[in-house]
């Protein structure tokens, strides 16, 4: 089995990998070639003896906040292996190859949507619930009609060949403060408003402006329901209170037009804990579970996330993948300290002479969870793979839950 990155041809081949693999059905595949050999994204493969395509993985690129920073942050995406070649072990000797070379470039967090959980766990990644679902009737957010009187924004639909800037000035607003969410340029805000034909794909962008000045938008699309259409926001985000509300109101107005609405919203902002609704029974709520993420450089994380001024812990890290990540480290507030593993010195620090037994043990998957905020220590208790020694009180208030917005699809 042969490891490399893709070029030129083998691009279009991996691309009919991808269309056998995910059930798409083109009228003429022959056309996306020229495209597709030109692609120039990060695109992994596995080669049987006689040089045939069996796995590919696509490694995208991506500047991901954690704690109001950013990290570079690799977007897995296109996993697919021809059925003939399955248990054959070719994405995981891709994945060997390609976090390797990814923490090496500087990667350090990895992320993606699952097809299945425990396939991915193989590879150090972790479940992270992100989000929640709300579906409910129009009717059901009457109430902000009123709400919004004295604090009335402007709407306006946006329009092809119209600038994204008042966009992406919310966005950037809004999104700096979650985690796991991206930095976006105006070409990655285009993605997410443009449509191609838009009263067939029935998508619709809203921009509210309040004195003259953005302050939330609305992306949804008109779904089909042979008993009555959905109402589904694919994006919103805000940057006031007015301007939050002012959505709601919004989407109060389509009582006429549709049998539900579908809001999704982030981690960390609890819509029934704020809905001003006459029954809030009427509302359903989902978890969303379908994204993970995976820690690539230990050592560089606990050099940005966020700690309290006297921080001040040990910890032990295990990953089966990445063996630069197999350390222990005393994490201070103003810096990391290498006690054992790759980059230690004398596997002792100043006040540490014993490094055998750290305040926390875990593998790779259970701190994935911890620093990007979707679980507090004390669940992350529960799990087999951590082991709590001691400093608990240091370590509840480094290991927060922390609200958590998935931006990007790929």
């Amino acid at each position: 089995m042969t490891i490399k990155k893709l070029e030129g041809k083998e691009r279009f081949e991996a691309h009919k990998l991808f269309v056998y693999c995910f059930h798409q059905r083109p009228e003429n595949i022959e056309a996306d070639r020229e495209k597709q050999e030109a692609e120039t994204q990060e695109d992994w493969g596995a080669f049987d003896d006689d040089g045939k395509l069996m796995a590919r993985i696509i490694n995208n690129h991506y500047d991901f906040y954690l704690d109001g920073k950013t990290v570079k942050t690799g977007g897995i995406g296109g996993v697919a292996t021809y059925p003939e070649y399955r248990e054959t072990g070719a994405i995981r000797e891709i994945f060997k190859a390609l976090l390797l070379e990814a923490y090496k470039n500087g990667e350090v967090l990895s992320a993606l949507y699952p097809f299945n959980h425990n396939f991915y766990r193989k590879f150090g990644y972790e479940v992270v619930p992100f989000r929640n679902e709300y579906k409910m009737h129009p009717n059901v957010l009457k109430d902000y009609h009123s709400l919004v009187a004295e604090e009335k924004c402007e709407v306006r639909r946006w329009q092809t060949g119209e600038d994204v800037k008042d966009f992406l000035d919310v966005y950037s607003k809004f999104a700096s403060a979650f985690n796991l969410s991206a930095l976006r340029t105006e070409e990655m805000m285009m993605e997410h408003l443009k449509f191609e034909k838009e009263y067939v794909d029935r998508k619709f962008s809203y921009i509210f402006s309040r004195d003259g000045q953005p302050v939330a938008y609305l992306i949804f699309k008109d779904e089909f329901n042979p008993q009555a259409a959905v109402l589904k926001v694919e994006e919103c985000a805000w940057t006031s209170r007015a301007g939050f509300n002012s959505i709601l109101n919004f989407l109060a107005r389509f009582s006429a037009d549709y049998g539900s609405i579908v809001l999704p919203l982030p981690k960390g902002l609890d819509l029934l804990k704020i809905i001003h609704a006459p029954n809030a029974y009427e509302i359903e709520k989902q978890a969303c579970q379908h994204f993970m993420v995976r820690v690539m450089n230990a050592l560089r994380l606990f050099e940005v996330i966020r700690k309290p001024a006297d921080c001040d812990f040990t910890i032990k890290v295990e990953d089966d993948l990445i063996k630069e990540n197999n350390l222990t480290l005393r994490v201070l507030a103003d810096k990391v300290e290498v006690l054992a593993g790759v980059g230690a010195e004398t596997g002792t620090a100043a006040g540490l002479t014993n490094v055998s037994k750290s305040d926390i043990e875990l593998d790779i998957r259970a701190l994935s969870q911890l620093v990007v905020g979707c679980t507090n220590i004390d669940e992350a208790a529960l799990r087999s793979d951590v082991t709590i020694n001691g400093n608990e009180e240091m370590l509840r208030r480094v290991f927060i839950e922390k609200p958590i917005l998935i931006t990007e699809s790929f």
